[in-house]
């Protein structure tokens, strides 16, 4: 069964492929940034000025995307259409660590968008992802009125009233359960790490899916449904038993290997707590797995113009540097984080270490390892996006699309998660 969608702030496209692979068809997009807009369009979706009302796309139609404020996205028409999901990740730097920290109060909070969004077009489903900062004890109480907005979208906030005077609104209509079914939502909280879920990287996000409540969606069973899919225990085994190079990497050196197994030595017993994931689960992900059958960066032709070996993006970058604070990325574990950095390419985060080594009588054991900037397709293959997916703009602004999106295999996770939930609950109606 085909099913529609609408998405909001989708950036340089991970949700966007993500639900696409889940198999829904896009009715809308939006999305502020221009160099986000210039990537979408380079992926076929056709872009309609700010406050415009496309029209609606037939199947193999180009999608139209509405570039501008989603404040003067006119959303009301699609009310009808009985669109299955609405999903978005609405910008998250009032809530991020590294942000100014206005939450609420931040001009940037694009929450209220979201909610409006819900009640012109009354989705089925809403996927909103963001950032673990929503969940800082100092953004916690505001967190969890977000919430209760969601289960209550149709509850609108006085104009004049403060959140805080909203939330107690809230709390008073759903302990009287006095709404309709078809203008409340069951929502779910998931915090996640991409790395759990097949992602070659660790990122930390918090995930919100709600279901319109008439529909009877098995919220424990979809609660199942996107639980981990991969370990770090498993991936602790793999090294410590040699099928992780046996299996999958056959080709590395044995200096190599002995350094990374001298790495995971000093790793924490399988047993122990801080060891996440079911060991029978299929292990983590890593860089170098996410990089493989990439050609090599020749570290002689780091000219920021050639794309080796006739790959998109893939061009070797000069200047990268190793200092304390900001250290490199290790090929046999999940990258770190991608940010999107103030430049578009921050610190240690764009940086990886090599295979590559070099004698230097002052490091430990006399070599010293090479390293260098990651290319944007190698950080395109940890952010998961397809190798066919056009990224638009000068290199900063590509990473900085990257950093910004959702992993393209977390983000299909939940989406497919959804699709499924949904079948089940009208096959039932």
């Amino acid at each position: 069964m085909e099913r529609t969608s609408v998405e909001l702030f989708a950036g340089g496209g991970g949700l966007v492929q993500a639900s696409t692979n889940a198999g829904f068809r896009h009715l809308l997009l939006n999305e502020f940034a221009p160099r986000a807009c210039e990537t979408l369009e380079a992926n076929h979706f056709k872009i309609y000025e700010e406050g415009a009302r496309p029209p609606l796309p037939g199947p193999g139609r180009k999608v139209p995307l509405v570039a501008g404020d989603v404040r003067k996205l006119e959303m009301e028409y699609l009310k009808g259409q009985e669109v299955d999901l609405l999903a978005g990740g609405p910008p998250c730097q009032p809530f991020s660590l590294g942000g100014v920290a206005k939450g609420d109060e931040d001009r940037r909070n694009m929450f209220p968008e979201m909610f409006r969004a819900v009640r012109e077009i009354r989705p089925k489903a809403v996927i909103c992802e963001n950032v673990v900062g929503l969940l800082r004890p100092s953004f916690k109480p505001y967190f969890d009125y977000i919430q209760r907005e969601l289960q209550l979208p149709f509850v609108e906030r006085q104009e004049g009233s403060d959140w805080k005077e909203h939330d107690k609104v809230l709390r008073e209509r759903i302990a009287a359960g006095d709404v309709e079914s078809s203008k409340r939502y069951d929502v779910l909280r998931v915090r996640v790490n991409a790395a759990d879920y097949g992602v070659p990287q660790i990122r930390n996000r918090v995930i919100l899916v709600a279901f319109r409540a008439d529909l009877k969606v098995d919220m424990p069973a979809f609660e199942v449904s996107v639980q981990p899919t991969h370990s770090k225990a498993a991936l602790i085994r793999s090294l410590r038993d040699g099928s992780y190079w046996d299996d999958d990497h056959k080709t590395v050196e044995q200096h190599v290997r002995d350094r990374v197994e001298a790495q995971y030595a000093d790793e924490l017993p399988l047993d122990d707590p801080a060891v996440s994931g079911d060991e029978s689960l299929p292990r983590w992900l890593t860089l170098r797995d996410a990089i493989a059958d990439l050609p090599s960066i020749d570290l002689g032709k780091l000219d920021k113009k050639l794309e080796q070996g006739g790959w998109r993006d893939h061009v070797g970058w000069p200047g990268a540097r190793i200092y304390k604070g900001h250290t490199p990325n290790e090929l046999d574990k999940p990258a770190k984080t991608v940010k999107a950095g103030v430049h578009g390419v921050p610190g240690g985060e764009s940086v990886m270490l090599l295979d590559d080594r070099v004698k230097d009588p002052d490091a430990p054991g006399g070599w010293r390892y090479l390293h260098r900037y990651m290319t944007v397709r190698e950080t395109a293959r940890v952010m998961t996006f397809g190798d066919k997916w056009q990224l638009r703009g000068p290199r900063g602004e590509r990473m900085r699309q990257l950093g910004n999106a959702v992993p393209v295999r977390l983000g299909q996770v939940f989406a497919s998660a959804v699709a499924n939930a949904l079948d089940k609950a009208e096959s039932r109606s």
